[in-house]
């Protein structure tokens, strides 16, 4: 049900209906919280959170043969224990440490410096190097091998660490706040639910809604287009783009988020909710509106080049405290062209590129800024947690070394020379284009790191800027904290501040234990130099793999560029890897590689990794890409061969859809032609990016 409702009621300016109730006190001595007269229709209790859902409240009134000689009691409803804020949890896409102006960057970002300004800033936070497995890690608070995402959803493989089903031992936040009494959304995107399951047949058990997340407005899969996106409200796929050329969902899911929050507060206003919001801003496609586009490109922040501009972001970090005074820039890779070896025109072009990556990162961060602006304007930000993460991974390569005007073209290894690219130039980024830019701007909006997304053993590919905030629990307003942490340390921090426990069975299963540590400890002055409470992490995607422990990094150096798609066998994956080895409270950038004068150390920390590794369904590894984006997977067209439709039918994901992928195949169909003749689509897939179409003209 779309929650419009001034499209059917008249307007209210304000109705203010005033009300007394019965306010009982906690009990005292008991963690149960009860409000109102028990077994009274406006009785609350919290619960204890170990069993979700909770049991059913035992009956305390009276049974007679007769009603009229009955006593009616109703089972109270459950509500979070008393001080539960609201959770506002954001996370950007694809956007690397170095992106936002708040982490040093050139572009404006003031929605996240509001949050720093008001909160922590945190230097140190890592993430697992890609979207769905970071994202997994998000919600369950469990690794992203055992909750399944071992790796992105697109390529996944029969084996537990990576068959991309949240484990249902991993019970999710949602899942927990929603037992709890919370009203719990998500916008954006949805990285989560297996591909070959994101169809209107379902199950919808691994959809948001399946998950705990009573509403859902976003679309499924890796990426989107934003003028005309996937769109689904809850399971309902819903096209509110068609005949609005100029609707954008960055800002339609701004809009809806924020009357979620305002019908909530203003049916229930005692009702905390939890709100994942989740644009697909950066993620290719770069898609702002022009207004963001010229707004951004007059401000020339990338004419200097990607090497010029990472020596600038690398002296705003020392200046903002980011970095201490020591710490080096790592050296740009030979792979990747120096700017000042470009002809004019790739430099015009990839400037281009660079100016709509900016103006949908500033895009995309505006539009959070209204959301939380929402919450204030609600009277509910002294109320509210935000938690607000920079990106799920690092920057991303995968525009290869010259960009392109259509990211499937990356996919299908295809790089499209400069000179073509200019077809697309006056109106990049427009509806008409499906743009990423040059794989070197990825490197250097990574500064000042090495490596990108993808690449799970350098910090290039997992380091994120995370800014939290909650007045007059935060009181360091505007601190920077270095501690160590990690994706799967947020859902724990939010069960500390909201008094939630982690449930020991949902819906009957056990659960596994939560891995991550919660992060509360840092928010006092006195939190500020305390030791990192997460001594042990280790990373691993795609073969590139990395252990963290006690301020010490050992990780392999990648065998392959992730901007190429590369069809050549990998090296072996466990004897064809070098490893380096960094002591990162000395060296933060990871620039001094002490690999071969301290072997010893570097075993220790190989030796933990595979520990590490075997703990948690990391095994078997597997370093191949291409393999894994095509190998079979179970669905509603496996092993199918025929396929009938009749009538309209819209909004089929490729997975539900016959999959004519390197074979032969027939379309026959059955059609009545009047005898004015017609012309037209008789049926088609895909869109303007890629795709068939049979019709008649």
């Amino acid at each position: 049900m779309k929650m419009q409702p001034r499209a059917i009621m008249p307007k209210l300016c304000g109705v203010l209906f005033m009300l007394t109730a019965l306010l009982l006190v906690p009990r005292p001595g008991t963690a149960q919280q009860i409000t109102g007269t028990p077994g009274s229709p406006d009785a609350t209790t919290t619960i204890s959170g170990k069993q979700l859902p909770p049991p059913d409240a035992k009956f305390g009134g009276l049974i007679k043969e007769k009603a009229s000689e009955s006593k009616a009691w109703w089972p109270p409803r459950v509500v979070p224990p008393k001080g539960a804020p609201n959770v506002l949890l954001i996370m950007t896409d694809d956007c690397g440490y170095g992106a936002p102006a708040t982490f040093g960057g050139v572009v404006p970002t003031p929605a996240l410096d509001r949050i720093a300004k008001a909160g922590l800033r945190y230097t140190q936070f890592h993430s697992t190097s890609l979207c769905s497995p970071t994202r997994a890690a998000l919600i369950t608070g469990r690794n992203h091998h055992p909750s399944g995402f071992g790796v992105v959803g697109e390529a996944a493989t029969g084996f537990p660490g990576y068959d991309s089903i949240i484990k249902k031992d991993c019970g999710t936040i949602g899942e927990i706040l929603k037992e709890n009494g919370y009203a719990t959304s998500w916008f954006g995107k949805d990285h989560n639910t297996p591909f070959y399951l994101a169809s209107q047949a379902g199950p919808f058990d691994q959809w948001p809604n399946g998950m705990g997340f009573e509403y859902f407005y976003g679309f499924v899969g890796g990426d989107t287009c934003q003028w005309q996106p996937n769109l689904f409200r809850n399971t309902t796929a819903i096209y509110p783009f068609a005949n609005d050329p100029g609707w954008n969902l960055t800002t339609a899911m701004a809009d809806e988020a924020i009357q979620y929050m305002k019908q909530l507060k203003e049916i229930a206003p005692g009702k905390p909710f939890f709100v994942y919001y989740v644009p697909g801003g950066t993620h290719a496609p770069h898609h702002p509106t022009p207004e963001w586009i010229n707004k951004i490109s007059k401000l020339r922040l990338f004419d200097g080049g990607w090497n010029k501009l990472r020596e600038t972001i690398f002296a705003n970090q020392k200046n903002l405290g980011l970095l201490p005074a020591h710490a080096k820039l790592t050296p740009w890779p030979k792979e990747l062209p120096e700017w000042e070896s470009l002809s004019w025109d790739e430099k015009k072009l990839f400037i281009k590129q660079a100016d709509v990556f900016g103006a949908y990162l500033a895009y995309t961060d505006h539009e959070i800024g209204r959301v939380i602006q929402a919450v204030e304007d609600l009277g509910e930000l002294n109320n509210t947690l935000i938690i607000y993460i920079s990106g799920d991974n690092g920057c991303s390569p995968e525009g290869m070394l010259h960009g392109t005007p259509n990211e499937f073209t990356t996919f299908n290894g295809i790089p499209v020379p400069v000179k073509d690219q200019f077809l697309w130039y006056e109106f990049w980024g427009s509806e008409r284009t499906f743009p990423h830019f040059a794989a070197a701007w990825a490197w250097a909006f990574n500064t000042p790191f090495k490596w990108v997304k993808q690449v799970a053993s350098h910090f290039g590919g997992t380091a994120q800027g995370m800014c939290m905030s909650w007045p007059g629990h935060i009181k360091d307003l505007g601190g920077i904290r270095r501690q160590f942490h990690h994706i799967i340390d947020i859902t724990p921090t939010i069960l500390e501040a909201t008094s939630i426990p982690a449930p020991d069975t949902i819906n009957g299963i056990p659960q596994r234990a939560i891995e991550g540590v919660s992060m509360v400890y840092t928010w006092d002055k006195a939190g500020a130099n305390a030791p990192s409470k997460r001594t042990t992490q280790y990373f691993e995607m795609l073969g590139n793999r990395a252990i963290y422990h006690d301020g010490w990094v050992a990780c392999t150096t990648p065998v392959t560029t992730p901007w190429e798609l590369n069809t050549a066998p990998p090296p072996d994956v466990i004897t064809g890897y070098k490893w380096e080895l960094y002591n990162i409270k000395e060296d933060p950038t990871q620039f001094n590689d002490l690999a071969g004068k301290m072997s010893e150390k570097l075993q220790q920390m190989q030796d933990l990794f595979y520990s590490e590794a075997k703990k948690y369904n990391v095994f078997p590894l597997d370093n191949s890409t291409l393999a894994r984006f095509l190998t079979p997977r179970p669905s509603a067209t496996a092993g199918r061969t025929r396929f009938t439709y009749s009538g309209e039918l819209s909004g089929v994901p490729a997975s539900a859809a016959p999959d004519i992928l390197q074979k032969s195949f027939t379309i026959t169909a059955e059609i009545e032609i009047p005898e004015d003749r017609a012309e037209g689509v008789i049926v088609t897939h895909g869109g303007r990016f890629g795709g068939y179409a049979l019709f008649l003209s």
